[in-house]
């Protein structure tokens, strides 16, 4: 207890260490919410996985889909690494970076208002952001308190309201370049952490070989020998069921691109060489961080089944503590310290993203001139130095205030961390991927259809739950995704386009 105690001290004090020191950097708008666009590689890099995994993976998805998946779940590590880290950075990396830059937007709901002349847009964006961030803000809060749980013995609902203000000061006194220097130091402790568990997990069962050779022995749900219906289907290449897994794939990888507190971290770095270094350390990054999760998680069956919760459903939530409950207490003070460092950076991103949205987007709407027409000064020369400190101290209550309504629904969680994010995820990228990437490269995307998708991917989203879920929130996340591009694709094609000559100067950035 004494080493797990110290290791946690030393870590959390390195973290508000950080948040004093870049204190400085956090006086200005551009500075608390996005590090004053100077942010490079290594520090985007790390800032983008840790902000992607979180508790949420490790003890949530990592649980509930190895459970179900066997080892083939590692496929998801694998699509998050090449589609949610790799494809995302070749595909919106650059294009966002000038696009943003050029039209001055600071968060998502900015540069939907810009890009497609709308201030309605840029409003409905921001509230949209702000409810469907809440419940992911909340499932990161249930991972880490579950784990804080079994492996220091304080009760749950002191965990999440420990993390809640830890992780409301160092952004606070921060701001963006705080999170993204956490983020760093955060991420080596993934890094090194994931390799450890997994290591020491597996020679609990004998060792690599051991351990798949007992999934393989393993009976299908259901069935009382592994050849009965199941032919050892928890240790085969695609699972017991592949199509499902397939959606659970869409989901996690397709889903960042959609993500404003993702998207956000290709605004701020310093230049195009810098996202050329940056895709590669991310994507190494993510094979490290998730493929090491999912693959952990895989071996899930072999610790036991699972607690039922009062629904007389298996507590899947509990599967990981379960597999580390036994490991000697200095791996367990890594493990801790390794959920804690997921999970505070992806905290730190979801309030800041959360917070600059409803100030910037909903509280302090500046006239957007349009790109090319500013003839003195920026828009942050025009605007009073007074308005910008006054900007800070709205973001930074603000961030408390987002805290504490997340806060609120993790001490009485409504669902498993897997469905809060399916939730989430589904509106938040359902909504906003396709506009998003399309309004990047395709000039004929009209405003129409960006309202038509906002309305198909919340909608689609939360009459599924109204419903009472009759599609798994995960499958009817990735359906929403998917069918944003259809929606704003035709809805585009009958709707009458923007004005060229708008259009034109908006694009403009990719020529220069």
């Amino acid at each position: 207890m004494f080493i797990k105690i110290l290791l946690t001290i030393i870590f959390l004090t390195v973290t508000i260490a950080v948040g004093v020191f870049s204190r400085k950097q956090a006086s200005s708008v551009d500075g608390f919410v996005l590090g004053g666009r100077s942010v490079g590689p290594w520090l985007t890099a790390f800032a983008f996985g840790t902000s992607y995994f979180s508790a949420v993976v490790f003890v949530g998805y990592a649980g509930q889909f190895g459970w179900k998946y066997g080892l083939s779940s590692t496929w998801i590590g694998v699509g998050n690494a090449v589609i949610g880290s790799l494809l995302a950075w070749i595909v919106l990396g650059r294009r966002t970076k000038l696009m943003t830059q050029h039209i001055e937007s600071r968060t998502m709901p900015d540069f939907f208002g810009t890009r497609f002349n709308s201030q309605g847009l840029r409003v409905v964006a921001s509230v949209i952001a702000f409810v469907f961030l809440i419940p992911y803000t909340a499932g990161v809060y249930k991972g880490i308190s579950t784990l804080f749980e079994m492996g220091f013995g304080i009760p749950y609902e002191y965990c999440v309201i420990i993390m809640a203000v830890l992780t409301a000061a160092y952004v606070i006194l921060g701001g963006y370049k705080a999170t993204a220097m956490n983020d760093f130091i955060q991420g080596i402790i993934m890094l090194f952490g994931i390799v450890v568990v997994i290591a020491a997990v597996l020679n609990t069962k004998g060792g690599l070989v051991s351990a798949i050779d007992q999934m393989a022995a393993l009976p299908a749900d259901g069935a009382t020998t592994a050849t009965e219906g199941s032919n050892g289907a928890f240790a085969t290449l695609l699972g017991p069921d592949p199509w499902n897994l397939l959606g659970v794939v869409v989901l996690t990888s397709l889903g960042t691109w959609g993500l404003p507190q993702m998207v956000g971290k290709f605004y701020s770095i310093t230049d195009e060489s810098a996202i050329h270094r940056g895709t590669i350390i991310s994507t190494l990054f993510a094979f490290v961080v998730a493929g090491g999760c999912y693959f952990l998680g895989g071996f899930g069956r072999l610790f036991g089944v699972p607690p039922t919760l009062p629904n007389g459903r298996l507590d899947f939530d509990s599967i990981i503590p379960s597999m580390l409950s036994t490991l000697p207490d200095i791996i367990i003070a890594l493990v801790v310290l390794l959920v804690l460092s997921a999970s505070m950076s992806t905290l730190a991103s979801l309030v800041l993203t959360s917070s600059s949205t409803m100030t910037l987007d909903l509280i302090y709407r500046d006239k957007k001139s349009l790109p090319g027409e500013v003839e003195e000064g920026s828009i942050d020369d025009i605007v009073s130095e007074k308005v910008e400190r006054r900007k800070v101290v709205i973001m930074r209550v603000l961030v408390v205030f987002f805290i504490v309504i997340s806060l609120m629904i993790a001490l009485n969680p409504p669902t498993f961390i897997a469905q809060m994010m399916g939730i989430s995820w589904g509106a938040l990228a359902g909504a906003f991927l396709a506009p998003f990437m399309l309004g990047l490269y395709w000039k004929r995307v009209t405003t129409a259809s960006v309202w038509a998708c906002f309305v198909w991917g919340v909608g689609i989203t939360v009459a599924n739950m109204l419903a009472g879920n009759p599609i798994n929130p995960i499958n009817c996340g990735a359906i929403a995704m998917i069918g944003g591009f259809v929606v704003v694709a035709i809805v585009s094609l009958l709707t009458p386009r923007m004005t060229e000559s708008y259009v034109n100067r908006i694009f403009e950035c990719y020529s220069k």
